[in-house]
């Protein structure tokens, strides 16, 4: 873990299955942010209507199966998934404080959870209980960065950014606060689900940053992108002794065939299934837009959660800047074992390692002693004070990495071609005697070896990892070289943490 400051978020989410199993991960995961708001929000596949049975002849989800004017769309006047999330993170509020510090306290969190614009797809035209709530946090004077994180559509913002405008647009402070604004928001998205980015926020907001979060092994369709050493992360044999059949949350999480429903009469969701074929489920009026039904028990979706998995504090510092990359993927594409340049590979390839994290997480809920729970290595990098380097100097890249629980570690440097802008590829060659080790994802890692005198001043729960390079002679100015320590224990829920190195070209 490297940051020493939280970042803000607000997390906003439609009544999709994928968006109640991407909170679970999220609430696993909230000692590492200042959660702002956890805000119900619409998008074009769920908006609730407005309770008065006005018709919506406009274009959604529903339009596309040929359903008339609707008054609302696969929204329950009961829905409160993210209440039911919050109410189950109470119960392992207290095993989850054990194993790591900063868990925010559950009545902080339901303080926190809010109704947005969630009336009709893309429709911003009066204020909300969410969109008051961003606003307010837009304009107050904290420090940093403020993460709008949406899994639905934007109109929640929108609307948060159209109060402001309406009220300073006219006013001597007017181009003060605009500059603000843009300068404190960033907007993280599974996409625009609603339209409002591209219609209200992109052109009267164009500086405000906007980071396209979509990816495919998040989602329903991550076997067609799936590394396959990962594959068995999405199998109904991990699934359930590593999520199911782990505490409540476990028992809350959605997984093909589970005989659940989000919604009432859900015509799009027929994930609950099992034993039935594509045509055995159209002649019970389900629009089969998936396919097929997958093995019961194993992975549906959580098709939101990269929104906030750059976020995370795994040394990555994938927050820094969209073209990083991290597990919520990157702004470009990554080369993945075949050679090809691949927009799903930036984001599969940290799958396994996610997973595993998750599954320790979990675990953590059901541990109520930190010995019986396995924990993150901690990497410090030592002796790298200066991140500007000349061509042709040689340069050590040094990390002694630690294990809280004891157990033993393996631990390597990789150069991340893609993220960096240098366009070559750099021999890292590591210091000392070395062996080679494989840990669950196939990766080789370089450890020192037991005879090594690098591992002679270390405990078996603590390792040295070195790799020395040149800085090529044909780097121009500016051009930046991004390294990785990745290192990993051997716990019974293997753990990964990280910690980058940018190290910038100056002649």
């Amino acid at each position: 873990m490297t940051r020493d400051k939280k970042l803000r978020t607000v997390v906003m989410h439609d009544p999709e299955l994928d968006d109640l199993n991407t909170i679970v991960r999220y609430l696993l995961n909230s000692n590492q942010f200042v959660t702002e708001g956890l805000i119900y929000s619409s998008s074009r596949f769920h908006w609730k209507g407005d309770g008065k049975g006005t018709l919506f002849d406009g274009e959604s989800e529903h339009s596309n199966y040929g359903i008339g004017p609707i008054a609302k769309w696969r929204w329950d006047e009961d829905s409160s998934f993210m209440h039911k999330a919050v109410d189950i993170y109470a119960k392992v509020y207290q095993n989850l404080s054990v194993h790591a510090e900063g868990y925010p306290h559950p009545d902080e969190l339901r303080s926190r959870i809010f109704e947005g614009n969630v009336e009709f797809p893309g429709d911003f035209s009066k204020d909300s209980p969410g969109s008051d709530l961003i606003k307010k946090l837009i304009m107050d004077d904290k420090p940093g960065t403020l993460y709008l994180l949406t899994g639905a559509g934007q109109s929640t913002i929108g609307r948060a950014l159209k109060s402001i405008e309406e009220e300073y647009k006219d006013k001597s402070q007017w181009q003060a606060i605009y500059e603000k604004v843009s300068r404190k928001v960033i907007i993280q998205s599974f996409g625009d689900q609603d339209g409002v980015y591209e219609s209200y926020i992109l052109p009267n907001w164009p500086e405000i940053e906007f980071r396209e979060m979509a990816t495919m092994i998040w989602g329903y369709l991550a076997r067609k992108v799936v590394q396959p050493e990962d594959r068995h992360y999405l199998s109904a044999a991990w699934t359930r002794e590593n999520i199911s059949n782990v505490g409540p949350f476990g028992e809350f999480y959605m997984v093909w065939g589970d005989g659940k429903q989000m919604h009432k009469n859900d015509i799009a969701d027929y994930f609950g299934f099992a034993g039935l074929t594509v045509e055995q489920l159209e002649e019970l009026g389900y629009f089969t837009w998936y396919g097929g039904l997958e093995e019961p028990g194993s992975w549906i979706s959580e098709g939101d959660t990269s929104m906030f998995m750059n976020l995370l504090n795994n040394g990555l510092d994938a927050h820094v800047d969209a073209s990083y990359g991290g597990w919520g993927g990157r702004n470009g594409k990554d080369i993945d074992p075949d050679g090809v340049a691949s927009k799903d590979y930036s984001s599969s390839r940290w799958f396994g390692a996610a997973q595993r994290d998750f599954a320790a997480r979990l675990q953590w809920t059901v541990t109520p002693k930190y010995k019986d729970a396995n924990h993150h290595p901690i990497v410090e990098i030592v002796g790298l004070e200066n991140t500007t380097v000349k061509p042709g100097q040689t340069i050590l890249l040094h990390a002694i990495v630690k294990d809280p629980d004891g157990d033993h570690l393996t631990g390597r440097w990789w150069q991340y071609e893609e993220a960096g802008t240098y366009p070559g590829e750099i021999e890292l060659i590591s210091v000392g005697e070395a062996q080679n080790t494989k840990v669950d994802n196939n990766y080789p890692f370089v450890v020192p070896s037991p005879g090594s005198p690098e591992i002679a001043k270390l405990k078996k729960d603590e390792i040295e990892v070195k790799s020395r390079f040149t800085v090529p002679t044909d780097a121009v100015n500016g051009q930046t070289l991004h390294f990785i320590l990745e290192a990993v224990d051997n716990g019974n829920k293997p753990l990964t943490s990280y910690k980058r190195v940018v190290l910038t070209v100056r002649r």
